[in-house]
């Protein structure tokens, strides 16, 4: 949230139209919307074909409704598609971000950080339910963090001379941080409503916000 109202989308109304942007980063909230429920379709479809398929052995039933079962990788697969395009999305915000300000660069990098590295061990955790073995699931994890390598050089060298872009690509690295914000993280600290838990969520977020303006107070000097 600080990446996006403190960052991202200052310097993208700076550099363009303001109204193009904020059509832009609505359109690619929406996008974002339809394709994560396009990813959760696809998963549940396969769940359901794991489901009946193992309607026909007793023990394999009995495997699966006490957990203990593995989805024959249709999770785990879905995880490395979506991340693979999830990363290489997450760089190209990397690079545009660079590419406009040095301290704009490094609030991105931390903001997709911050949200990335948890993810990364989520979905550890998933490939190996779904029958990776730790090892495998280790180096697809590590092959697909790559994607974000990838997806910054490209950007960088495809926007590097097309300057006129970049409002247009900050304006969806902005609408991609804020949906993972909205959709993802806060839905998340919803399940626990706790007063404590609620004081230090809170003072968690305020220290993710400080971050932010500390890097760029840092950097402005």
């Amino acid at each position: 949230l600080g990446a996006v109202f403190l960052e991202m989308l200052p310097h993208a109304l700076e550099e363009g139209d303001a109204k193009h942007v904020m059509l832009v980063m609505l359109a690619a909230i929406l996008a974002f919307f339809l394709l994560e429920k396009l990813v959760l379709w696809r998963h549940s479809h396969g769940h359901e074909e794991l489901d009946d398929a193992t309607d026909e052995s007793e023990h394999d039933h009995a495997m699966h409704a006490h957990g203990h079962g593995h989805d024959q990788g249709r999770s785990g697969l879905m995880i490395l598609i979506g991340n693979s395009v999830h990363n290489f999305c997450d760089g190209i915000v990397i690079a545009a971000s660079y590419l406009a300000d040095p301290a704009l660069g490094l609030a991105a990098t931390l903001a997709i950080v911050s949200h990335a590295v948890p993810q990364q061990v989520g979905d550890f955790a998933v490939l190996v339910h779904s029958g990776y073995t730790r090892r495998r699931a280790f180096a697809l994890n590590v092959a697909t963090g790559c994607a974000t390598l990838a997806g910054a050089l490209g950007a960088y060298f495809a926007l590097a001379d097309m300057q006129q872009a970049l409002p247009t690509v900050l304006a969806i690295a902005a609408a991609s941080l804020l949906y993972v914000a909205v959709a993802d993280l806060i839905p998340s600290l919803h399940r626990r409503p706790e007063a404590i838990e609620t004081a230090k969520q809170s003072l968690l977020i305020a220290a993710g916000i400080g971050v932010i303006v500390a890097v760029h107070a840092l950097l402005a000097h």
